[in-house]
């Protein structure tokens, strides 16, 4: 007898219905499951039987055929062994069939029949609010909240087999779980501030000036200089996310499987910090099996590289798709799957390869042709990439001891959301949302200089001998510290203050 029940599974950040079917009939005892299975799926067969075994029901001795459709979609993970359990025991005639009607089944069995926790639950959860799908859903208890944050759904977790059955035989009374997004958000709270910084008031100003237009940024400064301090304070000045972008960030760490179990949203940008020594793979996403990679992860957040020319080259010239598009693409021979990666780069790096070509305390033993190739690792058109370049001095020790009390965070974030505000409006008709983001077009039309600004703009562009991409990416960071002071026009002093964050445009570029 064929049995029919559904369950799904994620192709890159969405969703997909599978639907398993299973017949049991005579022959010889064994089970084979087709429609593309991988590894962990064929282990099912093992979980699955030792689950039914201990939870009292009866493993068939007969042929099971198991189908997972559609049949050209390769199936990943452990997540259909509830739904294979369950069509097992229908096809057997222990349970009847009407109880599969309009539910989906997700998770993972142990050999003794608990349920545990699986990836992707809140995508499929999101996919399911389409018309003519299944409404209810059976999860594990890790996954219920991750599931009952969409509204829409009537979600079900349960503990082990044996319950689920109970559940769905109408023996066990059990309304769905309610979940309000608002009850799982975590009060925006930082263990970092940038009044805990001393001095580096030119680096905190760049970092506003970046914040406040999505602007990529490098860090060049000798060893203790602050540079890593200084990135991880970065998300205490960025917006609050919106609700588009908590549900977007959540599905990728749904997918990664990083959710926490009583927390499972979102709510605070995401601050990932890479080490020089991982992959393509780990950072830009994909393998057999592609998954999210770092660039991902800090989708609507922060990417923190730090020793970057230390980075393999191959590596740094994959970042070059995901900051150009806000999108990673991972072709395969049978699919290309698309992971969403807009995040604001955060570089950091040495000035050259003893670290210290810049600092006033210690002497540099570098010559000048070590210097340019150590910078040379970062190939141009990534640097051209990154709109500003800026120096963190070492601090002296007197100015460690200095009690004045610097500029909080949320001081600096309300003048960054300030002029985030005018950018939405500015673009309000367009598919951007920051200064960064502007095309040429886009750029001619709001980048208006004031005619001093732009004779200053004439004479920097002659004596540092610019790019066409670099020449942009001054006036659209001129644009962001315009916002910044409230101007409509560009002026000399916008134009002067973005011209000093090309600093290595100026030196060996």
């Amino acid at each position: 007898m064929i049995t029919h029940l559904f369950s799904a599974s994620t192709l890159g950040t969405d969703a997909y219905l599978v639907e398993i079917e299973v017949d049991v009939s005579g022959g010889l005892p064994g089970i084979s499951v087709v429609g593309l299975p991988d590894e962990a799926v064929k282990e099912s067969k093992d979980r699955v039987k030792s689950a039914i075994k201990n939870s009292g029901y009866e493993y068939p001795a007969g042929k099971i055929t198991v189908n997972l459709a559609p049949a050209d979609i390769k199936k990943e993970g452990s997540c259909f062994d509830v739904a294979i359990a369950l069509g097992i025991l229908v096809s057997s005639n222990q349970i009847p069939r009407e109880i599969l009607d309009n539910f989906v089944f997700l998770g993972e069995l142990s050999l003794d029949g608990r349920l545990r926790k699986v990836a992707g639950v809140l995508p499929a959860a999101l996919y399911l609010r389409k018309e003519n799908l299944p409404k209810k859903i059976i999860v594990p208890w890790e996954n219920a909240y991750e599931a009952g944050m969409v509204k829409e759904i009537e979600v079900y977790p349960v503990d082990n087999l044996k319950e689920l059955v109970y559940l769905l035989s109408n023996f066990l009374e059990k309304k769905p779980l309610r979940v309000s997004p608002h009850e799982l958000v975590k009060k925006r709270d930082y263990d970092v501030d940038f009044s805990e910084v001393k001095g580096q008031s030119q680096a905190k100003r760049a970092i506003e000036v970046a914040v406040a237009g999505m602007h990529n940024i490098l860090l060049i400064g000798p060893p203790g200089a602050g540079k890593t301090m200084l990135a991880k304070r970065i998300p205490t000045i960025l917006p609050e996310m919106s609700e588009e972008e908590i549900f977007e960030t959540t599905k990728i760490y749904s997918i990664a499987g990083l959710l926490n179990k009583e927390f499972p949203l979102i709510t605070t940008r995401p601050f990932r910090m890479v080490h020089h020594t991982a992959s393509d793979i780990a950072l830009i996403g994909g393998g057999q099996n592609p998954k999210p990679g770092e660039v991902s992860l800090a989708h609507n957040g922060v990417l923190f590289l730090d020793e970057l020319p230390e980075f393999h080259r191959d590596v740094l010239e994959a970042l070059r798709q995901p900051l150009e598009d806000g999108k990673v693409t991972v072709a395969r021979a049978n699919r290309t799957i698309t992971f969403l990666s807009k995040f604001l780069l955060i570089g950091a790096m040495n000035p050259c390869y003893c670290g210290y070509y810049t600092s006033s305390l210690r002497a540099c033993r570098c010559s000048a042709s070590q210097i340019q190739r150590y910078r040379s690792k970062i190939s141009g058109p990534l640097l051209e990439r990154i709109d500003l370049h800026i120096q963190v001095p070492e601090l002296k020790y007197k100015a460690l001891l200095e009690k004045k009390e610097e500029e909080p965070s949320s001081v600096i974030r309300k003048r960054t959301e300030k002029a985030l505000k005018i950018q939405r409006e500015r673009f309000q008709d367009t598919n951007i949302f920051f200064n960064s983001q502007m095309n040429t077009r886009l750029i001619k039309k709001f980048c208006i200089l004031e005619s001093s600004a732009e004779k200053i703009f004439d004479m920097a562009l002659q004596e540092m001998n610019l790019s066409c991409r670099s020449y942009d990416r001054i006036l659209k960071v001129s644009r962001t510290i315009a916002d910044l002071a409230g101007s409509e026009l560009i002026k000399a002093e916008h134009i002067l203050e973005a011209i000093q964050y090309r600093s290595l445009d100026r030196e060996f570029f």
